[in-house]
């Protein structure tokens, strides 16, 4: 390679400018993060030759937590030669697995955030290849690209379900109950992966515990959706993460599959976040599970970007 280059973790926030010279969909997060303790400058990485940044790494994880859970900035300087990106991207890698993804019991999952139309894109597709192929080389695998969707006020509230009622849960034992039920025939693929190795009623609690719990929106927002024989036919889970407010999960139960429900299901989560003042409402699905992309289409959800996820086993 033409050029030296060395690797070293983050200054401090006064180098905020300087990690965020390589643009993408992330950088306005950045400093935040860092102050609210979601990142850390020991879980960034920059590659470095004089004052030029070649490449850059960054792990993340919930406030408050002590090992990082997702792996999301992997950027590389588009200028490099092919062979340039590899030696950097490689060079980062090696840093945040020798420091830090190793001594972890499970190492995090890597998530590239993308354009809709990134492969049309000769940067965007050129940079995720090559990112994809040190991951893999490095032992990790593919797991699912997804969609990212957005609705706007503008779009207006999707039609309600005159069938469906609506009321808030029981109590914890009951979302366990109705989560633990819809995992039957997901087509989900993290859902599935983890049905691999473990029971639904294990992945359901994991779930519980490490993402719906965690909202800080008042639980009275999520929604049982129940027809006009009293019956819970699916659910939905409006909240809001640290950045923005979301359908986190909509699920219609296996035994009323097929029946139309989930259109006015998604409804009530977007009705329950507008009236709560959501300037606008994220949500994602996997590309392949067509049902739910579609219902989102015809909810108003248009794709901004899409999400790449590999992890490691």
């Amino acid at each position: 390679m033409s050029i030296a280059f060395d690797v070293r973790q983050l200054g401090g926030a006064h180098e905020i400018e300087l990690f965020n010279r390589l643009p993408y969909a992330l950088n306005d997060e950045i400093a935040d993060d860092l102050e609210q303790g979601r990142r850390h400058v020991e879980w960034t990485w920059l590659a470095i030759h004089e004052d030029r940044l070649l490449g850059r790494l960054a792990l993340w994880s919930p406030a408050g937590a002590t090992d990082a859970t997702q792996f999301d900035i992997f950027d590389l300087d588009d200028a490099l030669s092919d062979d340039e990106q590899r030696e950097v991207g490689a060079a980062l890698l090696d840093a945040a697995h020798g420091e830090v993804i190793a001594g972890q019991a499970t190492p995090p999952e890597f998530a590239r955030y993308l354009p809709a139309d990134w492969r049309e894109r000769r940067s965007e597709r050129r940079a995720t290849e090559t990112i994809m192929t040190l991951l893999e080389a490095a032992g990790a695998r593919f797991v699912v690209e997804r969609l990212r969707l957005q609705w706007e006020p503008e779009a207006g509230i999707p039609t309600p379900d005159p069938r469906l009622d609506f009321r808030a849960f029981e109590d914890d034992d009951e979302v366990l109950d109705l989560t633990t039920r819809a995992l039957t025939g997901t087509l989900d693929a993290h859902s599935r992966g983890e049905l691999g190795h473990a029971s639904p009623q294990e992945v359901a609690r994991v779930q519980f515990d490490e993402e719906f719990a965690r909202y800080t929106t008042p639980r009275e927002w999520w929604r049982v959706a129940v027809d006009g024989a009293g019956e819970a036919v699916g659910f939905v889970f409006p909240a809001r993460n640290s950045y923005h407010h979301i359908v986190a999960y909509v699920g219609v139960l296996p035994e009323h599959r097929g029946n139309g429900y989930i259109d006015g299901i998604l409804a009530e989560g977007t009705r329950v976040l507008a009236e709560a003042g959501a300037p606008h409402i994220r949500a994602s699905t996997d590309v392949g599970n067509l049902p739910m992309a579609n219902a989102f289409a015809r909810a108003g959800y248009g794709t901004f970007q899409r999400l790449i996820n590999l992890a490691w086993d």
